[in-house]
């Protein structure tokens, strides 16, 4: 999405749809699934009745067992799906109808919203806070309070077809048990999940699907943009956990998703990805929602060089894993995408060029059309793509690598470019205009890299440094 000028625009929707309103929700958990229904309303104009449907499997817990918390945890999912659909139009106030929200609890929410939204007002070129954004009203005094579970030390590991899912499969599934959760199920993802070993009857597959009305409305012109679909994954894991008796969710989020997009602003694509709101979310899931509940990012300490260089252990995964979004419809990657060069500077740092032509069909580092998304990565551009990639450091450090594998050969067409930089790759200074403030990390620092900013409980911790370490 290019950046545009709708703050004009922002304004005329606010006037004309002063609220937006979470009605309710239905669900109904049997021998088919679990099936959920939420029902929004904007300004008694729209009505949208997006879905989320979980099929059922022989290990999910009986609806008797865990009734009391059904109610709670769809709810909270409705709060953050609500997002999705009031950025249409943005309106002034929020009600909210099913329950009660503590003072606290909205505090929580408008935090998660306006950050998760960082993006969207951003590229619109929309001027609001924090504060003034919106108004939640709480329309009920039905509160939900937490409730206690018991759960089996087991662990939930949200699958993505990516290579840090698969990373996480690999190293907790020969100490723990592990389920294997999907959203929207694709090739890559459930193909990693077989390669793992892990059968379909084992694999919690959701289906979420999207009210078509907002869809039209986006053709008609109201606004639209990104919205913290991480977030919205970190409750689907807490249903999923509950469902399956599971205490442990384990996410594959790295250090390098703290690095904001734009320089001295807070905006970043990845915000629900973020330690700060893993500690948030790991907070109010306590608080409000279920104690015994332990989510945490496995790869929290860990930055992408490291994860791809253990990545490159798993050369079975190699033809199946996919991170690039454009080609995700059809599981395969683009080649033009920042996400398909990130990934690719990633790995061409740990593999041979015939090895990345037999992944990615094509050498995208030789691609001289990539070079507006190239100094974006290494940060000569003044903003970082808005995509999932890693930091600047990264980046440059993986390049500079790179670059010592050629030896005496040419360097395809964006390599050579780097080399004509005020900056080599046996002198590593800090690259021109950059977006960080500390120099560019060595490689071999980053490999040995550990951010103690994480969450891993100590027999995860354990395990991991025995991994990378050992």
């Amino acid at each position: 999405m290019e950046k545009s000028n709708r703050h004009d625009k922002f304004l005329q929707l606010r006037d004309e749809f002063a609220c937006f309103t979470y009605e309710g929700y239905d669900y109904s958990y049997s021998g088919h699934g679990l099936d959920i229904r939420f029902y929004f309303n904007l300004a008694d104009r729209y009505n949208f009745s997006p879905t989320i449907f979980i099929p059922h499997k022989e290990f999910f817990i009986p609806e008797e067992q865990i009734m009391n918390l059904l109610p709670s945890l769809v709810f909270h999912l409705g709060l953050i799906e609500l997002i999705s659909y009031w950025k249409a139009a943005c309106p002034p106030q929020v009600i909210i109808k099913p329950h009660a929200l503590s003072p606290d609890q909205v505090a929580w929410w408008k935090k998660c919203w306006f950050n998760g939204l960082g993006e969207f007002f951003f590229l619109n070129s929309i001027s609001t806070d924090i504060e003034h954004f919106l108004e939640v009203k709480v329309a009920s005094d039905d509160h939900l309070e937490p409730i206690h579970y018991s759960l089996l030390p087991d662990v939930i590991v949200p699958v993505g077809g990516g290579k840090d899912s698969v990373v996480t499969l690999e190293i907790l599934r020969k100490r723990f048990g592990v389920t294997s959760m999907i959203l929207n199920p694709r090739g890559a993802s459930v193909h990693s999940i077989f390669i793992a070993g892990f059968a379909h009857s084992g694999m919690i597959g959701i289906h979420r699907t999207i009210d078509p009305l907002l869809l039209q409305l986006n053709e008609e012109g109201f606004l639209n943009g990104h919205t913290p679909f991480s977030a919205l994954l970190a409750f689907l894991s807490i249903l999923s956990a509950v469902i399956s008796g599971k205490k442990y969710i384990a996410l594959s989020n790295e250090s390098s998703a703290n690095e904001t997009t734009i320089p001295g602003l807070t905006v970043n694509h990845q915000y629900s990805k973020t330690f700060e709101f893993e500690e948030d979310f790991r907070n109010y899931v306590k608080s409000w929602i279920c104690p015994e509940i332990d989510y945490f990012s496995f790869l929290r300490p860990l930055n992408e060089i490291q994860i791809a260089g253990l990545f490159t252990r798993y050369s079975k995964y190699f033809q199946v894993f996919k991170s690039c979004n454009v080609g995700s419809k059809t599981d395969s990657w683009c080649g033009k995408c920042a996400k398909c060069l990130f990934t690719y500077i990633m790995m061409a740092a740990f593999l041979k060029p015939e090895q990345l032509a037999e992944i990615f069909r094509r050498d995208i580092l030789d691609d001289i059309n990539l070079k507006p998304l190239f100094d974006q990565l290494i940060g000569i551009a003044p903003e970082k793509p808005f995509e999932c990639v890693g930091t600047i450091s990264e980046v440059n450090a993986a390049l500079q690598e790179t670059i010592t594998k050629y030896a005496n050969q040419s360097l395809p067409a964006l390599l050579e470019y780097y080399n004509t930089l005020p900056f080599t790759p046996t002198t590593p200074t800090t690259p021109p205009n950059p977006i960080t403030s500390s120099e560019t990390s060595s490689f071999q620092s980053l490999l040995q890299a550990w951010d103690p900013q994480n969450c891993l409980p100590h027999q995860f911790e354990e395990l991991l440094k025995g991994v990378l370490y050992g």
